[in-house]
């Protein structure tokens, strides 16, 4: 199924899914987690910008989305998670890393970590062996990711040329209808990323400054 989606998106068009922000419809949650377990590529609102997203070790979806993005080898891509529990089955999470994340967490931050041998190879930073992983502070992500019982692999959504990710869900479907499976619209949710930690090592590393507030981290 996966191999046919991913023959077939240049001829299809995006699912359109209208979903709740504070109350999302669990048919709708449903039909878009299957969506994803059969190999498709979303478009999804998260609590910074839109991203996109993929079943965990779909490698033909995953190429989808770097091709989409113009990405290489050492883009750090991120496992969207929906707990703690889920998140550490993923990386590893010393006490100090464990005490900042969980004083910003659900929230608009990425935090990359060492990967455990749970993590595809595909996604882990090529010589660091690390991975991104965060907790969104958004309902819809919340069930969806419930609702698959494992994480969703993700990467914002900015396009080559672009400034800013996008953050409507019209404006994703009309220029993203034929190159994803899938867009979830849940209102406005902002064009600034989120910020990104680096937590591998004893001392944080800010790594991008974005939507989540940094103070803790310096």
């Amino acid at each position: 199924m996966a191999q046919a989606l991913a023959r077939t998106s240049a001829h299809r068009v995006a699912r359109y899914f209208d979903i709740h922000q504070d109350n999302p419809q669990p048919r709708l949650i449903r039909e878009v987690a299957n969506l994803v377990r059969d190999g498709g590529l979303i478009a999804y609102p998260t609590d910074s910008s839109y991203a996109l997203g993929c079943q965990l070790g779909n490698t033909a979806s995953l190429a989808r989305m770097k091709a989409l993005r113009h990405l290489d080898d050492k883009h750090h891509f991120t496992l969207v998670c929906h707990d703690f529990a889920q998140l550490s089955q993923f990386v590893r999470v010393g006490n100090t890393a464990f005490r900042l994340m969980k004083a910003s967490t659900p929230g608009r931050y990425t935090f990359i970590l060492p990967a455990t041998k749970e993590v595809p190879r595909k996604l882990m930073h090529p010589r660091q062996k690390t991975v991104g992983v965060r907790i969104p502070d958004n309902a819809v992500v919340q069930a969806l990711v419930a609702e698959l019982g494992e994480p969703i692999i993700s990467t914002t959504l900015l396009l080559p040329g672009d400034e800013r990710p996008m953050a409507q869900g019209w404006e994703v479907k009309d220029r993203l209808d034929n190159q994803v499976d899938g867009v979830v619209d849940a209102g406005d949710c902002g064009t600034e990323p989120t910020t990104v930690i680096d937590l591998s090592e004893a001392t944080p590393k800010i790594l991008r400054r974005g939507s989540g507030d940094t103070a803790r981290f310096e």
